[in-house]
């Protein structure tokens, strides 16, 4: 199933200088106006933040695909609310995240890696049949080697990294505190490192 927001984001892309600048006031300012072409601007402009963050949480395409969907609607309705005390791209990122999140905490298949009793001690597992195919790419096996890691370094990697959100702007997003995001991003950096520096000697 196609996101049904995404399917017509493109036709007005040709049309007119409407898109080639994007200011955040007068777009939102247009979208309370009733202006749906501005809300399909503002799409466009942040469709891969909200599939970056869901990506990195959920498991399954149909599921990143409902919740893309679901996270673009509660900006919709929720957008009078917003009040320009942070970037909209971090307020649109904390409704991806807490949608994501309660999806995660809902879901019948929830990974216990995900919640780990004590995150600063987690490791990674043997290596799987999987990771082995991927070695050889490495972009391909770093990524897979996030994705085994538990929720919360996966996401502040993500949104650090992918995102360029500092850490300040991740505490706002995900209510994790920025002493902490901060371990998380040294840790979960060091964990990759150590991973992929043992991979390179066998």
């Amino acid at each position: 199933m196609q996101i049904f927001f995404f399917n017509f984001c493109n036709r007005w892309l040709a049309e007119t200088d409407y898109y080639n600048m994007f200011n955040e006031k007068e777009v939102v300012s247009s979208i309370l106006k009733g202006d749906f072409r501005a809300f399909e601007l503002l799409v466009k402009q942040y469709e891969k933040l909200v599939f970056f963050v869901v990506n990195r949480m959920v498991q399954h395409l149909q599921d990143k695909e409902d919740i893309c969907q679901e996270v673009f609607i509660k900006v919709h309705q929720s957008l009078s609310k917003f009040q320009f005390q942070s970037k909209l791209a971090t307020w649109i990122a904390r409704i991806a995240y807490l949608t994501a999140v309660d999806h995660v905490k809902k879901s019948k298949v929830a990974r216990q890696a995900d919640y780990p009793e004590n995150i600063d001690h987690y490791h990674f597992s043997e290596d799987s049949p999987e990771s082995e195919l991927v070695k050889k790419d490495t972009a391909a096996y770093v990524n897979l080697l996030i994705t085994q890691m538990p929720l919360q370094y996966r996401t502040v990697l993500t949104l650090y990294h992918l995102n360029e959100f500092t850490c300040p702007e991740i505490e706002q997003i995900t209510g994790i505190p920025e002493g902490t995001v901060k371990s998380h991003l040294f840790r979960a950096r060091k964990l990759l490192k150590e991973k992929i520096e043992r991979d390179l000697k066998n």
